[in-house]
């Protein structure tokens, strides 16, 4: 099946809105990811609305998952058991004096970003799209673009968890150190998140330029150049022609350094109408491009809060390598053109600044990102991921906690080396696996 007629399939799937998951599975089909590709190991699902519901629902189960915002692609939130919805608790309190907001589970980026912004305030990134939930975002290290850009996870400044004991559990980065650090990216392995701390800045505008057909070989002398031109910087290639087919710009208007929006940017045109990532589908569902300016929540991301992101119906992988082999490793996955062609529906690169945060992708090393959109079709995709690891073998990859990868346990732990501590840290926290799954025990405590 070719690109254009599997997204004719997808076309309508592509119009329903994120909550088709929630929708399907109150109507009697099974619950699943809202990409559909993970149906989920039980049906029992329970919904709590305060902190202390919280407590008493952990001191009443043996074992549990809380399910979030559904985005994952693989099977890190899954459970045999029984799952926990945290979807009522969407409290926000933003302290203006100390340019802190706290946000409870259930809030999502596509509704704090709106209020910040009305407050005066903004995040210092975001990821592709909104529609994901602050806590399970950051218990991820989910990632927006940006050479000097942390990981969403370097926003957090405090987090409130429940143990597995149904204890509270009050951490922050300036009182707990290296506890704090190996918690924020907890993969859910340490308890329930109730609460999250995240600085925050002045609010911004930004403005979003695209260009297009980007030669490979401008890219492989330049990349440096490209990635330090705009304050967040998409590449999209399908790995075809020598070249790389879309260039995202996202430009801060408040930096002093502007922009000036040539109609040649490195061999690459200026777009003359908004664009999608995949060429295929109409950019009704994109943010606002052309350099039309705008508040840096419907800039930073991709997508539209109120649209399904992307194709909707897909698979998502990513692998972060080390900034220094950037060139290298984009190069090697060019290689591999012919076979992963076939079952692409678009690569994306981007940068990211390193962080302390111990099981974060990007812990103590500038990053790189190759991210690839498949066709929903896993049995061809579980054959081309071995390849691709193969290829970024080198350059010590380490996969995206969401996304699908095959890679080893013994490759992961060699790629984490606070991987022990943080154990131990669980161990501490939850002493009898209660909040593990068998994700959990294949890839960090086998």
């Amino acid at each position: 099946m070719n690109k254009r007629t599997f997204l004719r399939l997808c076309s309508a799937f592509v119009a329903s809105p994120i909550v088709a998951p929630f929708l399907s599975w109150a109507s009697g089909d099974k619950l699943k990811n809202w990409a559909g590709n993970i149906e989920y190991s039980t049906e029992q699902l329970d919904s709590v609305s305060s902190l202390e519901q919280v407590q008493d629902f952990v001191r009443k189960h043996d074992k549990f998952k809380v399910l979030g915002s559904h985005h994952c692609f693989n099977t890190i939130a899954d459970s045999k058991d029984r799952f926990l919805s945290l979807k009522p608790m969407d409290g926000v309190a933003l302290d203006a004096a100390a340019r802190k907001v706290t946000v409870e589970p259930g809030v999502t980026y596509g509704k704090l970003c709106p209020y910040l912004d009305a407050k005066g305030f903004a995040l210092h990134n975001l990821a592709s799209l909104p529609h994901i939930s602050v806590a399970g975002a950051c218990t991820t290290a989910t990632h927006g673009s940006g050479e000097k850009n942390g990981n969403l996870s370097t926003a957090v400044s405090a987090i409130e968890l429940v143990n597995a004991a149904g204890d509270v559990v009050n951490l922050s980065r300036d009182r707990d150190g290296e506890t704090f650090r190996g918690a924020v990216v907890g993969l859910g392995a340490l308890g329930v998140i109730t609460k999250v701390t995240l600085d925050v800045q002045p609010t911004y505008t930004m403005q979003q330029y695209v260009y297009e057909n980007l030669p490979l070989a401008e890219m492989k002398g330049h990349f440096d150049a490209i990635e330090a031109s705009a304050y967040s910087v998409s590449l999209f290639t399908d790995w075809q022609k020598q070249r790389i087919n879309e260039v995202w710009l996202k430009v801060r208007m408040d930096q002093g350094k502007k922009f000036a929006a040539p109609a040649e940017f490195y061999g690459a045109t200026r777009a003359t109408k908004n664009l999608h990532p995949i060429a295929e589908l109409g950019a009704e569902n994109c943010t606002e491009q052309m350099g039309v300016p705008g508040p840096w929540y419907e800039r930073l991301p991709h997508f539209r809060m109120g649209f399904t992101p992307s194709a909707g119906k897909e698979l998502q992988s990513e692998y972060f390598v080390p900034r220094e082999h950037a060139v290298e490793a984009i190069l090697a996955v060019e290689r591999l053109r012919d076979q992963v062609g076939p079952h692409l529906l678009i690569s994306e690169i981007r940068t990211i600044a390193a962080d302390n945060l111990w099981m974060s992708t990007c812990y103590q090393r500038p990053s790189v990102t190759i991210h690839f959109t498949w066709k929903q079709d896993w049995p061809a995709v579980s054959k081309l991921l071995p390849l691709i690891e193969r290829e970024l073998e080198p350059f010590h990859p380490r996969p995206h906690w969401g996304k699908l990868f095959t890679l080893s346990a013994p490759r992961l732990h060699a790629a984490y080396e606070k991987l022990p501590d943080f154990i131990t840290l669980s161990k501490k926290y939850d002493p009898k696996g209660k909040f593990r799954n068998e994700f959990l025990n294949q890839h960090i405590f086998s």
